[in-house]
């Protein structure tokens, strides 16, 4: 996998590039994420990359010129010519659809991302329009620029691809996780995985030592070694858990009648 970012700040990926699982990735070739300054692709001797929108209003654009020369130079294939199973041009911008774990899921099957990072008061629109196979948001709100969004695509893809986790299962056996399948319930060893598959909805609550802590603590059911019983309550709790915090989840979730009542119960209060 091979990402490329075209930012106005490259030194800022040094931050999120440097640490933790992403950085292990990059360092032992799982995928590359080469940085691209959009400067370097000005002709004026103020190097400038935006300018005043027409029609008026606050704040500035970001010119297409650089951003089209600087795709041009990474060998780009057009986008009416792009092969979308392989490749894709990312425009990161408040406007977009949203980035979901299902969206992660679809990126990391490709060979190549390019992600462009949004600056000042947005983009021209033809850098969308003409270029860009998508525009990504990764949240209901405005930030300063595309590079925040543009870590965090690399960081969600990252943990998708082939041996960048520690255990091949892993992305999977969490919030937002793909499998619900109940024969996948329990791990080689016999314990219990997560719920059957995270099956889209929220992880379940995780606890570890000491058993009790400031006087709490940890549910009964994980206490006593019945896998059984373990597995019924981190489906529960997960249930409880998507209901609290994003009930929005439930509504394309695969729900027993016994876990509809809970829910039920559980929102009378």
């Amino acid at each position: 996998m091979r990402f490329d970012i075209i930012t106005l700040f490259p030194d800022f990926f040094r931050g999120p590039f440097d640490y933790g699982i992403l950085h292990r990735a990059l360092r032992d070739g799982k995928l590359s994420a080469n940085l691209h300054d959009l400067r370097q692709f000005t002709h004026d001797r103020h190097r400038t990359v935006d300018d005043r929108p027409f029609g008026g209003g606050e704040g500035m654009v970001l010119k297409p010129e650089p951003i089209f020369e600087c795709t041009e130079f990474l060998g780009l294939s057009p986008k009416t010519s792009r092969d979308l199973t392989r490749e894709s041009a990312i425009l990161l911008s408040a406007g977009g659809t949203p980035f979901t774990q299902a969206v992660a899921r679809q990126l990391a099957r490709l060979d190549r991302i390019v992600l462009i990072c949004g600056r000042y008061e947005g983009v021209d629109q033809r850098v969308a329009d003409l270029l860009c196979d998508r525009e990504l948001s990764v949240g209901d709100f405005v930030l300063s620029g595309g590079e925040l969004p543009a870590a965090l695509i690399v960081d969600a893809v990252a943990r998708l691809l082939p041996g960048v986790l520690g255990h091949a299962d892993s992305a999977r056996y969490e919030s937002f996780g793909e499998s619900d399948n109940p024969t996948e319930s329990t791990a080689p060893d016999g314990s219990p995985r997560a719920t059957h598959g995270a099956g889209g909805l929220l992880d379940y609550p995780h606890y570890t030592r000491p058993a009790v802590f400031r006087g709490v603590p940890i549910p009964e059911a994980l206490a006593g070694g019945d896998h059984q019983a373990v597995r019924a309550w981190r489906r529960r709790a997960a249930l409880l858990k998507t209901q609290a915090n994003r009930p929005d989840l439930l509504s394309g979730a695969a729900l027993t009648t016994e876990e509809q009542l809970l829910l039920a119960d559980a929102k009378r209060g």
